[in-house]
């Protein structure tokens, strides 16, 4: 076996073998060092020396055993793989569930995951996100602020438990996307920069150095960016990548960082037979991102459109603080039904200034969207779920628009059954930093009004332990009826070609903003809600009215619906023009 490591500004790179002494390795031009020998053999524990000085951690570790700052841990390429044959649908018909391995299940392991494909199955659900599973530092986080990004969590059950997750998933149909962090490394337990230009200074992010994509050195930067990338599609047989907050990867290259992945994804697609999939997460409302790279665009798949999730929550809940300023309830909420972005160059009153620009004629496939997920739930100050914000008729009415709407809809684990269990931001970094984080997080919510006393500390375990799902809820009364409410919904998206991915802009919408009801006509199909105090009657054309789904009080009129106050539901239109 053979071993290189990239680090230009060390005159003299020895491979730490544990029992072993060191081994020179051999300098190979462009700042590279590398060695073979017989003693690299799967579970050898190893480091690189750089100058004399002690072990680091290889950079491209695929499993560090003793955590972040212990060897890294050579690890057997092959699998038996079951899964010969397989690949994804198209990103169009996907129904994605997003979960944090750690949270899902009371042992937070890969193989515990498994346990539960079969409820994700009868869901309806066709493919897994999964955040961050990359190492970072401490016993429990959400991932974001990962160190070694080529390796598998040990905690979480390693290289190969992520593998026998993602053949299960692939045997019982579902994709699996991993969620990938590129503009930032967490602050403990990071030795990137030990090793060379990692980072720099020319550009910041809100968390952190940022990555160096276009400065001097920055061509070995992006190609270990570009392989990590591949390494979860090909080694781990992932079908798609999610990548964060892409709007923080600084890079003024004539190609984007993002672009030169988009590229190299597809050539592994044409190499590997099956499809893969590139979702981005990106706050600026940006069509360049999905567009053609024939047409001037990055050429991903897909991306977060976070404004349907704006739209829905304020028309839902009335919340008009921080972000939600930005969104005026049922009369955005049209919008969103007819265009992935409410905000397409208007002033932004949360932002100060213009945000976003027409998306023109991309379709819905290109524009994953939510009601809920780890950011919109876990970033609120007590971490509380949509459940605990509104009552079931507004949870149906919130799954009713996101599972029949033109876009590719994303679940957040638990949502389908209401958890009454919190996601919170959770953490465990040394006290010094764990305190900082702390005293950071209760301070900005004291800025809202928040007491910072009733804020939950990130630092402490119980934090972690209340964010973890309560599976024996979803045979429980309400719950157990808002499940099958999520299952008839998906089961009509499946079924239905006018509930799926489509042309937002051909959705037709009637709306009344001050009695608060709404009526979006896809195809064949009207879905209607009434969000107001007052029973409402809504135009439904010539037709006869046939239910297919509904929630409280709906009858059907000659041409018309009568919805009691919170009623909601989808009705197929039968003859008429």
């Amino acid at each position: 076996m053979r071993l290189a490591v990239w680090a230009p500004r060390a005159r003299r790179v020895e491979l730490a073998v544990e029992g072993d002494g060191a081994l020179p390795m051999a300098a190979e031009g462009g700042g590279w060092h590398a060695i073979a020998s017989p003693l690299l053999v799967p579970g050898l524990r190893y480091g690189f020396r750089l100058d004399g000085g002690p072990p680091l951690p290889d950079p491209r570790s695929r499993l560090q055993p003793e955590g972040v700052d212990g060897p890294s841990q050579l690890i057997d390429a092959d699998f038996p793989w079951q899964d010969a044959g397989w690949t994804a649908p198209p990103l169009g018909q996907a129904i994605l569930y997003e979960l944090h391995v750690g949270t899902f299940t009371a042992e937070g392991t890969f193989d515990a995951a498994i346990a539960r494909l079969d409820h994700l199955v009868d869901l309806g659900v066709t493919a897994l996100e999964l955040m961050p599973v990359a190492e970072f530092a401490g016993g429990r986080g959400w991932g974001y602020d990962g160190v070694d990004l080529f390796a598998v969590r040990a905690g979480y059950g390693g290289p190969d438990g992520l593998r026998r997750l993602v053949d299960a998933c692939h045997r019982r149909g579902l994709a699996v996307v991993i969620d990938v962090v590129y503009n930032h490394l967490g602050p403990a337990g990071n030795h990137l920069a030990e090793f060379g230009p990692y980072f720099t200074d020319d550009h910041r992010t809100p968390w952190g150095r940022a990555v160096n994509l276009d400065g001097a050195g920055s061509d070995e930067v992006r190609g270990f960016v570009v392989a990590n990338a591949v390494m979860w599609l090909s080694d781990y047989h992932a079908d798609g990548l999610r990548l964060d907050a892409v709007h923080a990867l600084h890079d003024e290259s004539a190609t984007h960082i993002v672009e030169e992945l988009a590229e190299e994804v597809d050539r592994l697609e044409e190499r590997l037979g099956r499809r893969l999939w590139l979702i981005l997460e990106t706050e600026r409302n940006d069509p360049r991102a999905v567009r053609p790279r024939s047409l001037g665009g990055w050429g991903a798949d897909a991306h977060w459109a976070d404004d349907f999730h704006h739209a829905v929550h304020t028309a839902l809940t009335g919340e008009a603080h921080g972000y939600y300023v930005d969104y005026r309830g049922i009369s955005d909420l049209a919008t969103a039904l007819r265009s992935p972005y409410v905000y397409r160059g208007q002033h932004s009153p949360w932002l100060r200034h213009r945000r976003g620009r027409d998306p023109g004629d991309l379709s819905g496939d290109h524009f994953v969207v939510c009601v809920q997920n780890h950011d919109q739930v876990g970033n609120r100050a007590r971490g509380d779920r949509l459940s605990q914000l509104v009552d079931g008729a507004r949870l149906r009415a919130a799954a009713l628009l996101l599972l029949t709407s033109p876009y590719v809809p994303l679940l957040f684990a638990g949502e389908e059954w209401g958890a009454s269990t919190p996601f919170l931001y959770f953490t465990d970094h040394a006290p010094d930093l764990g305190r900082l984080v702390t005293e950071g997080r209760r301070r900005e919510f004291a800025g809202q009004g928040w007491d910072p006393e009733s804020i939950p500390d990130p630092q402490a375990e119980a934090t972690f332990a209340a964010s973890r799902l309560r599976w024996q809820e979803r045979d429980e009364g309400d719950h157990r009826a808002l499940l099958d409410w999520y299952r008839r919904l998906t089961r009509l998206r499946r079924e239905t070609a006018d509930l799926g991915c489509g042309n937002p802009a051909a959705t037709r919408v009637r709306r009344d903003p001050e009695a608060r009801w709404l009526a979006a006509e896809r195809g064949r199909h009207i879905i209607a809600l009434n969000l107001g105090v007052a029973d409402a009657v809504l135009p439904a054309g010539a037709g006869r009215l046939h239910r297919l789904l509904a929630t409280g009080d709906a009858r059907e009129l000659a041409g018309a619906l009568r919805l009691g106050p919170a009623a909601a539901g989808i009705w197929r239109v039968e003859g008429g023009p």
